[in-house]
């Protein structure tokens, strides 16, 4: 009786050599790939209010890819741990018990204990199924957390090169065009050569131009780094476990991590909450946005825009602090005061923007412009963005509700919501 259980002491010898290596970087890097999507979503809620459109959208390609990349590993060594501990579990449990499962123990009839028979299998079968069933996890969310990588470096460097492009010569197009055509004259070629020798080979003949023409596009091209076989990883898999099957896996992978990750990003723009709120007044131009009180923003999540130092003003003075914003402010500074600043520098220059800026956003209190507005040059404090800054006296201000109205220009980035119209102006109530 001594010899089953002292074999059963032992690994099997079909493990996975690696088994020990995973359980480390799994163990390891969850925590660490678990706090990485929050992260770069503060440094996109930071950066995003600095860039202009064309910037933007470099950043959102990053941000987009770079977090997919971070979800799809912590999914996976999440995953993975769960798996090995199954598969622990199996071997350990199979050390106590290695007669493995004794039907004649369960309660069941006879006709599904004979069913259960055909289906049982041995506990070994068993482990080595959730030994490979984690390795083979392991290596495709890896591979896959790669490829989203290595995608978002090679994009983002074109689009970087495409906006840097279209800015040093003045040209007139959107760099995302130029981008596109970019992109489209790099894989054009591979696409045409790689279906042509898929598709008629038999056309295609040794010692012909058009076999030199293919072979030399398809060797520049696999130089290049689009081999099928440079990630050796996929090519295993697919090659001995279905190639349709395994792209599939990774498309479908990929697909719903950006999708995921574009889903959040919507849902912590959006000021909505989940919840059975269908009978409650929703009108923005009603609601106290806490964005707009110093005191209650959350300078990392919320959207960009003016905020006073409070909902209740205890002093003699209303201080409005109104971010820059270049997706709005830079396109209309262009179009109002373009001619006017072009051949200006220095203090010059800094009083004309200034100005401008300030016929940008005129305010009016409890619906009377106020006339003696001034701005100042700032910065918010909290995220060392450029602001403007005005003391407004409100010394003679009866007690109770006061609404404060800040014009600002519409974006130039995005036509106008014919369902949702911008009413060009943020409306911030306090109280005295």
């Amino acid at each position: 009786m001594s010899e089953p259980l002292e074999e059963t002491r032992h690994l099997s010898r079909r493990t996975t050599p690696t088994w020990e290596v995973e359980l480390l970087i799994s163990g390891v890097a969850v925590f660490a790939m678990l706090q990485l999507p929050g992260w770069l979503d503060d440094r996109m809620f930071a950066l995003e209010p600095r860039l202009d459109e064309d910037w933007r959208i470099v950043l959102a390609l990053s941000y987009f890819y770079a977090k997919s990349a971070a979800v799809v590993l912590a999914a996976t060594f999440a995953m993975h741990l769960m798996l090995r501990a199954q598969w622990i579990a199996l071997v350990g449990v199979h050390s106590v018990y290695p007669q493995g499962i004794r039907l004649d123990r369960l309660r069941m009839g006879p006709i599904q204990r004979s069913i259960e028979a055909e289906r049982q299998g041995t506990t070994e079968a068993a482990i080595e199924r959730a030994d490979n069933r984690s390795s083979v996890a392991f290596a495709i969310g890896v591979s896959v957390a790669l490829i989203i990588a290595s995608v978002c470096v090679a994009l983002a460097a074109v689009l970087v090169l495409a906006t840097l492009a279209t800015q040093a010569l003045g040209l007139q197009t959107e760099p995302v065009w130029l981008f596109s055509g970019a992109l489209a004259a790099l894989l054009v070629p591979y696409v045409i050569a790689a279906s042509l020798d898929q598709y008629l080979p038999g056309r295609i003949r040794p010692d012909t131009r058009s076999h030199r023409i293919i072979t030399s596009v398809l060797r520049f091209y696999t130089r290049m780094g689009m081999s099928r076989t440079n990630n050796r990883i996929v090519s295993i898999l697919g090659s001995n476990g279905g190639e349709r099957r395994m792209m599939a896996t990774v498309v479908g992978l990929m697909l719903a991590s950006i999708i995921s990750v574009s889903a959040t990003y919507l849902a912590m723009r959006s000021d909505s909450v989940i919840g059975s709120y269908s009978g409650f007044p929703d009108a923005d131009a009603l609601a106290v946005n806490p964005a707009h009180y110093d005191d209650q923003r959350d300078p990392a999540r919320d959207n960009v825009r003016p905020y006073l130092q409070s909902a209740v003003i205890i002093g003699p003075y209303l201080k409005l602090v109104v971010p820059y914003q270049p997706r709005r402010d830079e396109a209309a500074m262009r179009d109002r005061c373009g001619k006017e600043t072009r051949k200006l520098a220095g203090t010059e220059l800094a009083m004309a923007q200034l100005a401008c800026l300030q016929g940008l956003h005129p305010a009016t209190l409890d619906g009377k412009p106020l006339t003696d507005l001034r701005y100042e040059i700032a910065s918010d404090p909290r995220t060392d963005r450029p602001a403007l800054l005005a003391m407004i006296d409100v010394r003679e201000l009866p007690r109770g509700r006061h609404e404060l109205r800040v014009a600002r220009p519409p974006r130039a980035d995005r036509k106008p919501d014919k369902d949702n119209p911008d009413p060009h102006f943020d409306a911030i109530p306090f109280w005295r």
